[in-house]
C-alpha cells in the first residue's frame, strides 16, 4: 500500500510540469477556433468595433499565449492583442531570427489560399522567449485574421 501511495506520488510530480504547460500554451483547435470567432465578431459589428475587441488586451479575443493579429494585404497591422504599438506599422519586410520574412508570406499565402497554417519564430508574450510559432489565418475581405500557437 505505501509502495502505491508513493508511486502515485512520483507519477504525479512526473506529469505535472506537462499539465501547467498545456494550460499555458494554447491548441491548434483553440487558436482557429478563436480566428473563425474574431471573424464573425468583425462581420457582425464591423471592422472598426471588430478591430478595437481584438486590440484589446483585457478583451475576448486574448487568451494566455493566444492572442489575434489583423494584417492588411499590404502588411500593415490593423489589430494586434498583445501589442497595440504595432498598430497602423507596415511589416511587410519583417523577418524572424531565421530571416524568413513572415509578413510577407502571410500576405501572399492570404492572397493565395484564404485559409491557412504558417509556420515561423516569434517572441511568446508569456514566456518572453523567442519560440517556433504556428499561425492560423483566415482571409477576411483586404485583410487576414491570425491566431497562433506556440510549440
Amino acid at each position: 500500500m505505501k509502495r502505491s501511495f508513493i508511486l502515485l506520488g512520483l507519477v504525479g510530480s512526473l506529469t505535472a510540469p506537462i499539465a501547467a504547460q498545456a494550460q499555458t500554451h494554447a491548441t491548434a483547435p483553440e487558436a482557429i477556433a478563436m480566428v473563425k470567432k474574431g471573424v464573425a465578431f468583425i462581420k457582425a459589428n464591423g471592422a472598426a468595433k471588430g478591430l478595437a475587441e481584438i486590440s484589446n488586451k483585457s478583451g475576448q479575443f486574448i487568451d494566455r499565449d493566444l492572442y489575434l493579429v489583423v494584417y492588411g494585404l499590404d502588411g500593415t497591422v490593423r489589430a494586434h492583442g498583445a501589442n497595440e504599438k504595432m498598430i497602423g506599422k507596415n511589416l511587410i519586410s519583417l523577418k524572424d531570427i531565421d530571416g524568413k520574412a513572415f509578413v510577407q508570406e502571410r500576405v501572399d499565402l492570404a492572397k493565395s489560399k484564404g485559409i491557412f497554417w504558417q509556420d515561423y519564430k516569434f517572441t511568446n508574450p508569456v514566456s518572453r522567449k523567442v519560440e517556433p510559432k504556428s499561425m492560423y489565418c483566415e482571409k477576411l475581405e483586404d485583410a487576414a485574421v491570425c491566431g497562433g500557437i506556440y510549440k
